[in-house]
């Protein structure tokens, strides 16, 4: 059932474009899938779980959460008690996820960086907020900090392993008693509480019905027909508090009676090596990723044939959001796989939030920019609404969020007179077209205006920036509010500088003196904008030999990077970027 064109009509001032109508209201909710996949296909491997080197079939995955449910009753979780969540992504952060739905209970995955950091103010505030009946950690020894912070709130705590929780998630599923009674849940059921990044203030838990993540599988589904015939195959490192990996990738594998392989690598230099082995071992047919990822697995596939080979060998499709792909990438991508890919590959840009779970747009198959967000998917709507020279992007449908836990006032400001989310970006259609796609227009929040009062468009200029300063760069925050030029602050590529510069075993802070590297900047500074105006052109960079924190909110856990949060922690270092003309980090454009 392929998606058909969006519809479109005027209202007043306001476009409305609409996405095919929503597929049909099955009663599906997440345990009632997974007992279908238990039923129609118990000895496929359903989850492989590569940091662990655990794997898990359908039918032993929903004997465990059928298990640990019974074992939950004693603590008394409810709708107003959920379960929290300390774990990377495993088998064992599976099964609590899926027991707690069970019980009609709403999980919430807590990010990694604010359970294991040493400043555990942020976790005791989600705590405040979230109220859990329970907190489950899968090590007790990595995550001991926040433990000890639930004890203190008179939290009952369990762990999968390690000393130091007040119970074994062994001892909870001991006794499978009784088989669970799924009638009480339905699709307006809560079934996640999945905390924001916070880059606009504190973080908001959105509140995820099961109607939500079903639905926008359905509408995925429709968009792919082939997963009901070829289950996929997905290797995956995405965190599962984040609704990209936890919603839409976790649940495109599972819904489809695919496997989820957890991959044990990450898009880091290090790291990242281990990602090649597993996509050359386990050989996806859905490739889920962000654009950092594709920054480095593009290189690797243009350097290794055996690996290209292996990677496209049975990929159906490639699928990039969470921000946008910088164009040289997303060509080199696309010309990779018209060279080894098979003739039914596609890839696909998408768009969506937290809020959204997570997606409302896909790129039509034969899209060719990486800006175009597409079309609506299925029950979708986008309220397109003037905002000086932009459209701001609105969004209803039944994969959209009813809201915000124990948050009256920002439920009530995200939502317009007719219930529409304001999702904060900004796009315009491509060529006029509609069935085209919207293209991305910047976020209505992040862009600035100089003293002159021109209006910097900081995600356009962001990526042209990163492009024009390629290897050296790998990423940038722009800088120039009420200022009369903008500036860049540069995270570093270590390896492309080396290259640049002929210094295979120097640092960064040696680095930043070379000669050929800062021509190389200084060159690429002036090619931003050339012949433009003012808000469109970078006069300077400061060079950052640090990477963005994760601690700090800087670095998000899918990867990319927050501009607010740079900005807050960096504050010094765009003062000297415009006021100190001499300092060794400054570099003049050309």
């Amino acid at each position: 059932m392929a998606n058909i064109g969006p519809e479109v009509r005027k209202s007043g001032k306001n476009l409305i474009v609409k996405g095919a109508p929503a597929c049909p209201a099955a009663d599906e909710t997440v345990p009632r899938i997974l007992l279908s996949q238990a039923k129609r296909r118990p000895e496929k491997v359903a989850i492989i779980d590569l940091v662990s080197g655990k794997d898990i079939t359908y039918r032993d995955l929903w004997s465990r959460v059928c298990a640990l449910s019974n074992g939950l009753r004693r603590f008394g979780p409810s709708i107003e008690r959920p379960i929290a969540i300390l774990s990377e992504n495993s088998v064992s952060h599976a099964v609590v996820t899926f027991a707690g739905m069970v019980l009609g209970t709403p999980v919430a995955p807590l990010s990694v960086a604010y359970s294991q950091f040493s400043d555990l103010g942020r976790i005791r505030s989600l705590f405040e907020q979230l109220t859990p009946g329970l907190v489950f950690a899968e090590d007790a020894c990595v995550f001991g900090g926040s433990l000890s912070v639930a004890k203190e709130m008179g939290i009952p705590t369990v762990a999968a392993r390690g000393a130091g929780a007040g119970h074994a998630l062994s001892e909870l599923e001991a006794d499978p008693g009784r088989a669970p009674d799924l009638t009480d849940i339905d699709r307006d059921t809560i079934a996640k509480v999945l905390f924001t990044s916070g880059s606009t203030g504190a973080p908001k838990g959105v509140i995820v019905t099961h109607r939500m993540v079903c639905s926008n599988q359905a509408a995925m589904a429709a968009e792919w027909p082939f997963v009901e015939e070829e289950p996929p195959v997905i290797v995956d490192w995405l965190p599962w508090n984040h609704v990209y990996g936890g919603n839409l990738v976790m649940m495109c594998a599972l819904r489809n009676g695919g496997t989820l392989v957890i991959d044990n690598g990450r898009p880091a230099p290090g790291p990242f090596k281990r990602t090649i082995d597993n996509l050359t071992a386990y050989r996806p047919t859905i490739h889920f990723g962000v654009p950092r990822g594709f920054d480095l697995l593009v290189p690797a596939l243009e350097e290794d044939e055996k690996f290209a080979r292996a990677y496209f060998s049975r990929l159906r499709r490639m699928f990039t959001a969470g921000a946008a792909l910088p164009a040289a990438t997303w060509d080199r991508y696309r010309a990779l796989a018209a060279r080894y890919a098979n003739d039914d590959f596609v890839a696909h840009v998408a768009w969506g939030s937290t809020e959204t779970s997570p997606v409302v747009t896909i790129s039509p198959p034969d899209n060719t920019r990486p800006d175009n967000l597409g079309v609506p998917v299925r029950g979708c709507e986008i309220k397109m609404v003037p905002d000086d020279d932009k459209m701001e992007l609105r969004l209803r449908g039944p994969m959209v969020t009813p809201g915000y836990w124990r948050n009256e006032k920002a439920t009530a400001e995200a939502f317009d007179e007719e219930g529409f989310y304001r999702i904060g970006d900004a796009g315009r259609l491509l060529d006029g077209d509609p069935g085209k796609g919207i293209l991305f227009d910047g976020r209505i929040s992040e862009n600035f205006k100089l003293v002159t009062g021109a209006w910097v468009r900081v995600n356009a200029l962001r990526l042209a920036t990163i492009d024009a300063l390629r290897p050296a760069v790998l990423d940038a925050v722009i800088c120039g509010h009420d200022r009369d030029a903008v500036g860049v602050l540069m995270f570093m590529n270590l390896t492309g500088c080396r290259e640049i510069a002929g210094g295979p075993d120097a640092e960064i802070s040696d680095l930043m003196r070379s000669e050929p590297l800062r021509a190389h900047l200084a060159g690429g500074l002036s090619r931003v904008g050339r012949g433009g105006g003012s808000s469109g052109r970078v006069t300077r960079g400061l060079i950052l030999t640090d990477a963005p924190s994760q601690e700090d909110g800087e670095m998000t856990d899918k990867g990319y990077l927050n501009q607010r949060a740079a900005l807050r922690k960096r504050a010094a270092d765009v003062t000297r970027l415009f006021e100190d003309d001499g300092h060794p980090n400054v570099v003049l454009a050309a």
